[in-house]
């Protein structure tokens, strides 16, 4: 497959797209993104600045004021805040985990780093994956994915990486706010991995990749 490819990849908390995410854009050689990363960088440097998450006019000043570089190292993408690359600690911390669905869901944050994401899109292919690629940020890809997973599997699954926020009020702030909220895709292929492996997941969204990136032939 010669032609760059946007590839997105998008679904709840815990639903597996990242992981899934990942491993599909290691056999297709394209750099993987994480777009949840940028939210949490963004969020993490907010409470840094001991600027309160609810006080959307103080966020939106430190936003106007933030430098965001994204990059790729060995086809991961990553992000700086003021030229600092977070670790994986700091962005899911208690605090950042509790603060970043309310940094989300401000539409002038959400309008800048979908900007950060399509120009990351410019320069390679990529698989994306968060909770808007199909439906805000690459809405004209053809390569579109929604994972998806039961609440309770998707809570053991959080529990089980040590991280103890509630998926329900997650999901709850994700589909409602405003600025693009949580959801499918028109166009998006939906995949239940609540009881799938991971390759079996991986080898769905590859094959349907190759199945539509394949011209249609006629005698």
């Amino acid at each position: 497959m010669g032609n760059p490819l946007i590839i997105a990849i998008d679904g709840p908390a815990a639903s597996g797209k990242s992981t899934v995410a990942r491993r599909v854009a290691r056999k297709l050689e394209c750099v993987f993104v994480n777009s949840g990363e940028m939210y949490r960088a963004f969020t993490w440097w907010t409470l840094h600045n001991q600027v309160d998450p609810n006080d959307t006019v103080a966020v939106v000043k430190l936003l106007e004021e933030t430098q965001f570089t994204c990059g790729e190292e060995d086809l991961v993408g990553y992000v700086e805040v003021q030229g600092r690359r977070l670790t994986e600690e700091e962005m899911k911390n208690d605090a950042v985990n509790s603060s970043v669905s309310a940094i989300a869901a401000i539409a002038e944050v959400r309008a800048r780093l979908v900007a950060e994401q399509r120009a990351f899109a410019a320069e390679s292919s990529l698989v994306m994956e968060g909770r808007d690629i199909g439906t805000v940020v690459f809405p004209d890809t053809p390569y579109k994915f929604f994972i998806d997973a039961s609440p309770e599997i998707r809570a053991a699954r959080r529990s089980a990486e040590g991280i103890e926020d509630s998926i329900e009020a997650r999901d709850l702030a994700d589909s409602m706010r405003t600025a693009s909220p949580l959801k499918v895709a028109t166009d998006a292929m939906v995949i239940d991995s609540s009881f799938m492996g991971v390759d079996e997941v991986v080898d769905l969204v590859v094959d349907a990749i190759q199945w539509k990136s394949t011209p249609n032939v006629t005698s």
